[in-house]
């Protein structure tokens, strides 16, 4: 509503300077208000008078147009604003609203997440002793199992050294038994 206000001073101000120009020009002798001696105004005076005044008509509706469009922008924003306002209180309760389920939500999954991490620092620790004893029982195993890889090993060394003893025998017994033949 200011800018409506400011826009009718303006418009207010403006018609006056143009009367106040008129006034001027006339006083200047640029518009000739004297008379000739017969008491009549001259033609070139006549037609002086008749184009200021055309020219001031012609400036007051140009104002009294552009006074109409300021007026009609103006209470176009004026709509667009009360418009944008209903909105945004629109917005403002939503946001309200939606405000406090959402605390209530939060809380109650804070408090979840709280009682979890109780219950998960006594599984954390046990699942860290049970690590370290399968750690433990993994190394027992490996270390048994490389163990029988040894003996086994072993065994077939002997194994092996076994037969060749036996088949140096068998041969020693097989050429006796030919020679006795």
């Amino acid at each position: 509503m200011t800018t409506q206000t400011t826009s009718l001073q303006t418009t207010t101000t403006t018609q006056r300077q143009s009367s106040e120009q008129l006034q001027t020009l006339m006083q200047a002798g640029q518009i000739s208000g004297s008379l000739s001696f017969n008491g009549l105004m001259s033609k070139e005076d006549e037609e002086m008078s008749r184009s200021a005044l055309s020219t001031f008509k012609a400036k007051e509706e140009e104002i009294e147009k552009k006074k109409l469009e300021v007026r009609e922008r103006v209470q176009a924003q004026l709509g667009r604003i009360e418009e944008e306002t209903r909105r945004l209180a629109t917005i403002r309760e939503e946001l309200e609203a939606l405000t406090d389920p959402m605390k209530k939500e939060v809380s109650v999954v804070r408090k979840k997440i709280d009682s979890v991490n109780k219950e998960l620092k006594p599984l954390g620790q046990t699942c860290q002793k049970k690590e370290r004893e399968y750690k433990e029982a993994l190394d027992a195993f490996n270390e048994k199992n490389k163990e029988k890889v040894q003996l086994i090993t072993r065994l077939m060394e002997l194994v092996s050294e076994s037969e060749k003893m036996r088949m140096k025998k068998l041969e020693e017994l097989s050429k006796s038994v030919e020679t006795i033949q």
